[in-house]
């Protein structure tokens, strides 16, 4: 979730690639996946679509156990507000959402009232790009 990615987590990372437009989505859900290699498109096993990922430098160094990268992917499931607008997410979002605006190589990103189902904040715009 969100809440438990650590920024130390991310300080590896070099770019963020988005498989869609991201300035029609609200919100992307992330998580810290388990993955054989520091760039490249991962491999996707959960329910919906993935719609990015982090690419991860030279100086990301793999699990001593496993020998896999920690790196973050962004996702949706079929619920998600995108494409059930009146569904189950119409207002709130689920814990590991975040406003995919806000996310940088290296940033968590956070959750603004656009990702919380309510309108943008003229301030929260101005921070925006």
């Amino acid at each position: 979730m969100s809440a438990l990615i650590a920024e130390d987590e991310l300080v590896h990372e070099d770019d963020l690639v988005w498989l869609e437009d991201i300035s029609t989505l609200d919100y992307v859900r992330q998580s810290l996946d388990r993955l054989p290699t520091r760039r490249g498109k991962p491999a996707y096993h959960r329910d919906g679509r993935m719609v990015g990922y982090a690419v991860l430098g030279p100086r990301a160094k793999p699990s001593r156990s496993s020998g896999t990268f920690r790196r973050r992917v962004f996702w949706l499931l079929p619920h998600d507000r995108d494409t059930a607008p009146e569904g189950l997410y119409t207002t709130g979002a689920p814990a590991e959402a975040i406003d995919p605006r806000t996310l940088a190589p290296g940033s968590k990103g956070c959750k603004t009232e656009r990702s919380e189902g309510g309108p943008l904040s003229s301030d929260v715009a101005q921070l925006l790009p």
